[in-house]
């Protein structure tokens, strides 16, 4: 019988472990069984442009959070991303949006801000957070390292990786013996 690396057969996992994260964002509730939800897993080169990324908008914003973010995200073994079609109307007219109904919330120009497209059916976004929330549930209950990240959603954003998304979020994913997400010593 072979010798199996552990090191390699850990990244297999996270490979494993992020797929079925992405099943689990799929499958996730959705209102009125409507989908709009978008996901990716990302890694090599395209996961190193994330981080490039993020420290590229640091430098923009003069913000050091972007960068300590990156360098975590450079040790990432994938990083699953999660976005949805936020501009799209439920059709409920509940004014959660800030629009009288879902008629003048579709009539509104839908434009890029400063991370994300704009408005957003709040309905969407919600599906949006479970289907992110079912993807870490995986996650946790795999054990791999993880931790949601709005920063690698407002780079992914830049960089059109799912570009029908108006908001999107970012799941680094690592097996290493201390979790490098909740790591004082970093910070």
């Amino acid at each position: 019988m072979p010798v199996l690396d552990g090191r390699q057969q850990e990244r297999q996992g996270i490979l494993e472990t992020a797929n079925l994260m992405v099943v689990a964002a799929r499958t996730a509730p959705k209102a009125g069984g409507k989908d709009d939800i978008l996901t990716a897993v990302v890694t090599g080169t395209e996961g190193e442009a994330i981080a490039v990324e993020m420290e590229k908008i640091a430098a923009e914003r003069g913000n050091a959070a972007w960068t300590r973010q990156a360098g975590i995200i450079k040790d990432a073994d994938a990083i699953v991303i999660i976005g949805v079609r936020g501009t799209k109307s439920y059709g409920l007219s509940c004014g959660a949006c800030g629009f009288e109904s879902c008629d003048d919330f579709t009539k509104a120009e839908k434009r890029p801000r400063q991370d994300f497209v704009g408005p957003n059916c709040t309905i969407k976004i919600l599906d949006l957070g479970i289907a992110v929330s079912s993807a870490v549930k995986i996650a946790s209950i795999l054990n791999a390292d993880n931790r949601i990240y709005y920063r690698i959603g407002a780079a992914v954003r830049r960089l059109r990786y799912l570009s029908e998304a108006s908001v999107i979020m970012g799941i680094p994913l690592s097996a290493t013996g201390k979790n490098p997400h909740f790591d004082r010593e970093r910070r």
